[in-house]
């Protein structure tokens, strides 16, 4: 089984591991700073961008993450959305993706882990996956489980090169947002994704 956390735009080693199967969604483990629970990371003209979705008090330990509560004092939502569509407006599958992505940049959900499962059932279905079953209490790791929780570095991911943005000025990028993939192949992206390996 692979072991994930609820992430936030989750990386294109995220959504290879759903087209594997046998996956589940950890909502009852703690949150983590600096990590994918609310951090993406795009591709921009001037190279890579991380995205950060503003949470509260994400400065106290152990707080869980059904707990973490979206602060929109900041209007990271606008950033975020203003980032994806300059990024990605001339990617060949934007204007058919952005209606639906756009909606999430307007509406304030009070919780993260709710704005983040109800992203990934988008990013799901607009790449033809089964959602992950999701559970609310922690999950421990077995030996044979692949976790891809933890903050530190996991197995190896290798994604198969495909035509980004930015190709023409900027090297390949491997492992962004899912998002970069989607707006890229579109409905091709789930055979990109079923032919990335974890080594």
């Amino acid at each position: 089984m692979t072991l994930l956390p609820a992430a936030y735009l989750p990386s294109i080693a995220w959504f290879a591991a759903v087209a594997q199967g046998d996956c589940l969604i950890d909502l009852g483990e703690h949150f983590i700073k600096r990590s994918e629970r609310n951090r993406a990371r795009i591709l921009t003209a001037d190279g890579i961008l991380e995205l950060t979705a503003q949470v509260a008090r994400a400065n106290r330990p152990r707080q869980p993450m059904l707990a973490m509560r979206l602060d929109y004092s900041k209007r990271w939502q606008h950033l975020h959305w203003g980032a994806l569509t300059a990024a990605y407006k001339g990617s060949p599958y934007f204007d058919y993706y952005a209606p639906r992505l756009e909606p999430f940049y307007t509406h304030e959900y009070p919780l993260l882990a709710d704005f983040n499962l109800a992203l990934i059932r988008l990013l799901c279905e607009a790449a033809g996956l089964a959602v992950p079953p999701v559970s609310e209490r922690y999950v421990e790791a077995s030996a044979a489980d692949r976790d891809l929780r933890p903050k530190t570095k996991g197995p190896v991911f290798r994604t198969e090169p495909y035509v980004q943005v930015f190709t023409d000025r900027l090297p390949f990028e491997p492992n962004l947002s899912f998002v970069d993939l989607l707006f890229a192949e579109g409905p091709s992206s789930a055979s990109v994704l079923r032919r990335c390996r974890f080594e």
